[in-house]
């Protein structure tokens, strides 16, 4: 797992990533970078732990540097997956997570509401829930790997 230290909701993100990979009886190997020149360093701990895989931590960081990670982790054959869909679009093997433009969205209807009349204080709390599954096969298949078709067609999207 790829985190940022100085991100301050590592800790929750570490603690669920590890409760998942005790479940899944997973080892758990945590890589931290702050800065894109700690990649390189990062990903040869990687190849040294003979990891299958990485999982990068959702960080404002790491979303301006998709098309960068993506690329190192082809050349280095690793597979990858991420929680927004710009990374699986990049080269990332795989995205799942929140739809960024989601937000923007809800932020919209709510704008309507208001200057419809409503009130502010009144509307209630809405969080986004549309979650995507983005596969890219092209990435796969340099990769190597096989999709199971049980993954695809849970996939929002297709990268082929």
């Amino acid at each position: 797992m790829l985190l940022n230290p100085d991100n301050r909701n590592a800790e929750i993100i570490l603690r669920d990533v590890q409760s998942g990979a005790h479940i899944l009886g997973l080892q758990l190997h945590i890589l931290h970078a702050r800065e894109e020149r700690e990649f390189d360093t990062v990903l040869d701990n990687l190849a040294q732990l003979r990891a299958g895989g990485l999982v990068i931590g959702s960080d404002p960081f790491f979303n301006t540097q998709s098309e960068r990670l993506a690329g190192l982790l082809l050349r280095r054959k690793m597979p990858a997956i991420y929680q927004y869909h710009e990374f699986a679009a990049a080269g990332g093997l795989m995205s799942y997570g929140g739809n960024i433009t989601d937000p923007f969205r809800q932020t919209g209807i709510y704008t309507g509401r208001v200057l419809a009349g409503e009130k502010p204080g009144e509307l209630p709390v809405v969080q986004s829930t549309k979650i995507e599954l983005i596969v890219n096969l092209q990435t796969a298949k340099a990769l190597g790997l096989a999709i199971p078709l049980a993954i695809l067609g849970r996939a929002d999207e297709v990268i082929e």
